[in-house]
């Protein structure tokens, strides 16, 4: 049996309630939104793009797997738009190049097939990297202003100097992104979902840190967030009326002169103002990290940005806000919708649980299943955040394979991937960064074919 959070007992009905998106034509089921998590699961072959970044089986697993789960809402981990700017190998690709028809355009088609089959709402996360792309795979990354990026979170990556974007090319940024919309359309998606966070492109336009533009792309926010307004309005006019057209973006940047949260409150109205029907709130970059409790406040809450998000949401009133990050009980679920947020989302609790909706509104459960390692209920819980993001990973691969994800609340397990653990990361010392970074195989655990328990 598996050891849950302790929550209160609280009905979880107001998580189950339909949610009509306000600009498209689409319902989703509940409340309760699967969010993009970096998957690395797709074709890869360094010296041929135009055979990588295809879904493969192990995506078509990962993602029905999640499809019959009961999700109100399922993302994509990243879609790349850029065969030149990469967030890592294994990344999905969808660019401008990219015709829908042929092998690619026909895994997109059965990826979608899969995840949709419960009658979840899917939504790929269309993103372009700008500087945060490794330098081993972009030696010239674009970005908003040629603001080099110092610090990361990931101690094995480096990044290249960036160079300011001119005109011409933030046209053929949003050409890519118009046309992966399109594309991802045709292919049977319900929508996209643009990743305006943690420091990537969108990001770098958004954030006074890295944009200092002197043109109609910087300045005040209006201009910062032109990009982002043009590409709505692009999408829009590019897909039909039932396209839901998303994004994520930061609730606060945890960085002094960064994007603060009366620039995301501003940012919101400008957005419902474009047609957005749904707004995910998260936060931080790769140089401050913001996916951990600061204060015993937010503990209490757990969200990790409802403070921030309480003062955003009151900016508008069509769009749909959903925060992600730290929620692990129903309680605190169901005390943000009151709040006034629209929804949840949830990503490691997903991959612990890709039935998490069915366990928490048919099964009663009250809360997540409490891992041994990676738990986000701590006070800056740094490494508790890299042991969680790397126990995902492990998770994510073993649906992949059509097996259950292990139960990390479990000692006996959590020995045996730890032990799994050590051996990947003794794999990580010559590895060239051209080489996909796979997540944690689990071999020290004993492993159960999915839908072999109950």
């Amino acid at each position: 049996m598996s050891t849950r959070y302790e929550g209160r007992d609280v009905d979880a009905a107001p998580l189950g309630e339909p949610l009509p998106f306000p600009f498209s034509r689409l319902v989703a089921p509940n409340r309760l939104m699967k969010v993009a998590m970096t998957e690395r699961l797709a074709s890869w072959d360094a010296g041929d793009m135009s055979a990588s970044g295809i879904p493969t089986q192990d995506l078509f697993n990962l993602y029905g797997h999640w499809g019959q789960g009961g999700w109100g809402i399922i993302i994509t981990g990243n879609i790349l738009i850029d065969v030149t700017h990469l967030e890592a190998p294994g990344n999905m690709i969808v660019s401008i190049d990219a015709p829908p028809s042929g092998p690619r355009f026909e895994a997109f088609q059965q990826l979608a097939r899969a995840a949709k089959a419960g009658g979840s709402i899917f939504l790929g996360q269309l993103n372009h990297p700008g500087r945060q792309t490794d330098m081993e795979l972009q030696a010239d990354p674009v970005s908003a202003s040629d603001v080099p990026l110092t610090r990361s979170a990931f101690a094995d990556m480096r990044f290249a100097q960036p160079h300011a974007a001119s005109l011409d090319e933030i046209r053929d940024i949003k050409a890519a992104f118009v046309h992966a919309a399109a594309y991802l359309e045709a292919a049977g998606f319900d929508g996209v979902q643009l990743h305006g966070a943690h420091g990537y492109l969108l990001a770098q336009f958004l954030s006074p840190t890295t944009n200092r533009r002197t043109d109609r792309y910087g300045g005040a926010l209006e201009n910062r967030a032109r990009l982002v307004t043009e590409l709505g309005d692009e999408i829009r006019a590019a897909t039909g009326p039932d396209f839901v057209v998303a994004i994520k973006i930061n609730s606060v940047e945890f960085q002094d002169a960064g994007f603060t949260t009366a620039d995301a409150a501003a940012l919101v109205e400008l957005l419902e103002a474009h047609g957005f029907d749904l707004v995910e709130l998260s936060g931080g970059t790769y140089e401050a990290m913001g996916m951990y409790h600061r204060k015993e406040s937010t503990l209490r809450r757990e969200a990790f940005f409802l403070e921030f998000a309480e003062l955003i949401v009151p900016h508008v009133t069509r769009t749909r806000c959903f925060i992600t990050g730290g929620i692990r009980t129903v309680g605190a679920m169901v005390d943000a919708l009151q709040s006034g947020l629209d929804g949840v989302g949830l990503g490691r609790p997903s991959t612990t649980e890709p039935r998490l909706p069915k366990e928490l509104l048919v099964k009663g459960s009250k809360a997540c299943i409490k891992p041994l390692i990676g738990d986000t209920k701590v006070i800056a819980g740094e490494e508790s955040f890299g042991f969680g993001a790397v126990l995902s990973g492990a998770h994510m691969r073993q649906m992949g394979l059509n097996q259950e994800p292990f139960d990390p609340s479990d000692q006996a397990s959590v020995d045996g991937f730890m032990k799994d653990f050590a051996t990947w990361s003794k794999g990580l010392t010559n590895r060239s960064k051209k080489e996909v970074l796979s997540h944690v195989k689990i071999q020290s655990v004993e492993v159960k074919p999915y839908g072999g328990v109950a």
